[in-house]
């Protein structure tokens, strides 16, 4: 397609004439060039669902373990990830697991681009392994079924790493983040950290005026329509419903913004725009037992917090059961998984810290200002950073003493203070937390949570009525076949299959595509015409944007409205003048475990030796920062490699770093008393020890306020001047012991 701008006799045109031809054949050419990329995107599509087993990993994968083979088989399968060269793994490092949602899409988002979950732990030296699933459920396969699953793939990777300093840190990406916290509440002996990214775990949480999926249950009148669209699939459900719902969030980008973008940088964005589309089209089914779980026990009944959730054996699905540290990745600007819907499961749980550590809690949060949902789990910049930090840092969280952190990044810089201690670029610090930061967030009020009781209340009776009245009409009346070809006619798979090559109006778009490839004038950055085209396009933004807003307001006012009726309320069982509360009270079983615990730690308060007096003392001086920084827990690993002494373990380390603190934590005073019992005689031994508490307290900053006051108080109890320093001592033993 090669076309010359005409000419006037006497000389070119010129002027807006000139212009306007010169957008015209530009736009002429992109709009062809934009026709072939959809037919690429189709032959693409029908390319990837083609496969056994699709996937978007960038990386190679082994194989471990099939769980179609299993006692109980699962369409879920564990690959350990093959590193790239030039990437080093140390088999002595905790590895790395990162599980994929199944939630409409196909797996391989963790481990979409270089940069990414699975990139930045193997950069950080860690074995990565990956659980990703298959296309079609196996028959019978349950929720319950797949966790079980899970806890043998895990099993797995423990028995393959028998020298890992850790348990496996378990990465559970949006759906598969509140499976792996059921899993990790019935199973905890098998984890290590748990990092859940933009995962539902308080599934009613959120503030008025945003974030109205949460509403979707109860003006679809609950979950009867799940189990509807189900039947009509046969026993399936069809996770292309699950991802129209997500992109009915954003209908300015779905319906404009996409396919714009492209469209105005047909020269560039192609392979960026195909490789995104080949995860986002690749949807996958579920079973109808699986999905009306997840909408009734979570979505709208938001059981998980409750504790209200049982297993076939009898067993409670309980978060507090949960030994692991727990990050929780969340942002504000995720419509899908606000931080309201991410955290609000820890008021759920638990009345203040105290409560947390009295379960042996340790809960790490970190809230992104403005990224996106799939930007999460997605974006290069979150993975170079937060991702990363993570990776890089995942022993400092496992020895986090209980409690409730956030987590806060600051970009390294010349006057970072020792700089060499950080790893990458950029300074995490886990800083103390309350309850009452995550209320700030804002929540719901008493009359919202008798407004979506009402609503799962709704739920169940129309459930049951569909299914006594309606379901086995349906079910008569579906075969396999009429179910295939409903999924087939979905809209969102058809606009793949329309614009691909089986269309033979596409074969000409392919060929026009080559003439322009060869002949393609882009129009020039100035031209007039395109700077109104810009403006039109944010114009189309700005009607779409306005439209959802004002569909999203008025959603939001019939839900309040109809569920916060009285009258609604008394009928469906919930009392309108309740001050309903879901926060669960500590077990009397726990209570007692609790008191024979504390019990057993106020009597080694005088037990142990150097070790424990430095530890204890590190703790009493760090504690009145009120966060722990990287560079710190780097400086006592330098500490540990150059004075030797006998190795503790990550585990023994954690185990020693938790006593010490509980033991302050009950009884300070009487802790820091019995320290001068636990020193060796030899002034030398506890110089030198006291001259690398100093170094590790100094790492991030200069010791000053009530630090510097907590400091001289253990230079007392160690009998030496607070003044020293490691450049000044003999190196200590850390095995020394009083006489």
């Amino acid at each position: 397609m090669s076309m010359e701008i005409p000419s006037l006799p006497g000389g070119p045109l010129s002027g807006v004439v000139a212009s306007a031809v010169e957008y015209m054949v530009d736009a002429g050419q992109r709009s062809v060039l934009f026709l072939d990329i959809m037919r690429q995107r189709g032959d693409q599509y029908r390319e990837h669902v083609s496969q056994t087993a699709p996937h978007v990993l960038q990386y190679a994968a082994e194989l471990i373990m099939d769980g179609r083979k299993l006692d109980e088989p699962v369409n879920y399968a564990l690959v350990r990830i093959i590193p790239p060269a030039g990437v080093e793994l140390d088999l002595e490092r905790r590895p790395f697991i990162v599980v994929d949602p199944r939630a409409g899409h196909g797996p391989g988002i963790g481990g979409f681009k270089a940069d990414s979950e699975i990139g930045v732990a193997m950069k950080a030296g860690h074995p990565c392994y990956f659980v990703g699933f298959l296309p079609e459920p196996m028959p019978g396969q349950t929720i319950e079924r797949i966790a079980r699953a899970e806890a043998l793939f895990v099993e797995k990777v423990i028995s393959l790493h028998p020298q890992a300093d850790g348990k496996p840190c378990v990465i559970g990406n949006c759906q598969a983040g509140w499976a792996v916290m059921i899993l990790a509440s019935l199973r905890p002996e098998l984890f290590g950290p748990l990092i859940i990214a933009g995962a539902p775990l308080a599934y009613w949480a959120g503030v008025h005026g945003k974030y109205p999926m949460r509403y979707a249950g109860g003006l679809l009148g609950g979950s009867w329509l799940t189990a509807l669209t189900s039947d009509l699939g046969a026993g399936k459900f069809d996770g292309a419903w699950l991802v129209q719902n997500f992109e009915s969030q954003n209908p300015s980008n779905t319906l404009w913004t996409k396919q714009y973008n492209v469209y105005s940088k047909v020269d560039t964005e192609a392979d960026r725009y195909l490789e995104f589309e080949r995860w986002w089209g690749g949807h996958v089914n579920l079973n109808a037992e699986e999905i009306q779980f997840i909408v009734d026990e979570l979505f709208v009944g938001n059981n998980l917090a409750a504790g209200k959730i049982e297993m076939s054996d009898g067993r409670k699905v309980d978060l507090r059961n949960i030994r692991s540290p727990i990050l929780v990745f969340c942002s504000k600007g995720d419509n899908v998984t606000p931080p309201q819907q991410a955290l609000h499961w820890i008021l759920d749980c638990y009345a203040d810290v105290d409560e947390i550590r009295a379960y042996g809690q340790t809960i790490v949060y970190t809230v992104h200002e403005s990224i996106g949902h799939l930007g999460i789990f997605v974006s290069g910049g979150v993975a170079k950073k937060e991702h990363a930090e993570f990776s890089s840092n995942i022993d400092l969280i496992d020895v986090l003493p209980p409690g409730l952190y956030e987590a806060t990044f600051e970009a390294k810089g010349e006057e970072t203070t020792s700089s060499d201690l950080v790893v990458g670029q950029w300074v995490m610090r886990c800083e103390a937390r309350t309850l009452d930061d995550i209320r700030a967030m804002g929540g719901n009020s008493p009359e919202d949570e008798r407004r979506f009781a009402a609503a799962k209340r709704v739920s169940e009776l129309n459930l049951a009525a569909y299914q006594k009245f309606v379901q086995p009409w349906i079910k008569s009346m579906t075969t396999p076949q009429l179910a295939e070809a409903m999924r087939n006619l979905h809209p969102l798979r058809l606009q793949y299959e329309a614009l691909s090559s089986q269309n033979p109006w596409m074969a000409m778009v392919k060929s026009a595509a080559e003439g322009v490839e060869e002949n393609r004038k882009p129009v020039a950055k100035d031209n007039p015409f395109l700077a109104f085209q810009e403006q039109m396009s944010k114009q189309i933004v700005h009607v779409l944007d306005s439209w959802r807003d004002s569909q999203e307001a008025l959603s939001e006012a019939i839900f309040l409205n109809v569920y916060g009726s009285p009258l609604l309320q008394a009928a469906v069982g919930v009392d309108p003048t309740s001050e309903p509360s879901r926060r669960r009270e500590m077990s009397p079983e726990h209570r007692a475990m609790l008191k024979q615990r504390i019990a057993e730690l106020k009597a080694k308060i005088g037990e142990g030796g150097l070790r424990e007096a430095a530890l204890r003392a590190l703790l009493y001086v760090g504690s009145a920062r009120g966060m722990v920084d990287e560079r710190s827990i780097e400086a006592l690993r330098q500490v540990r490699r150059e004075h030797g002494g006998a190795r503790l373990t990550l585990a023994e380390f954690k185990t020693l770093v938790r006593e010490q603190f509980f033991m302050l934590l009950l009884d300070r005073d009487a802790t820091l008393a019995a320290i001068p019992k636990l020193l060796p005689d030899d002034l030398n031994q506890r110089r030198a020890a006291f001259a690398a508490i100093r170094e590790v307290l100094s790492a991030s900053e200069a010791i000053s306020g009530e630090r510097a006051d907590r400091l001289k108080r253990i230079a007392d109890l160690f009998g030496v001047d607070s003044g020293e320093t490691t450049s000044n001592v003999a190196p200590f033993d850390p095995k020394a012991r009083a006489s």
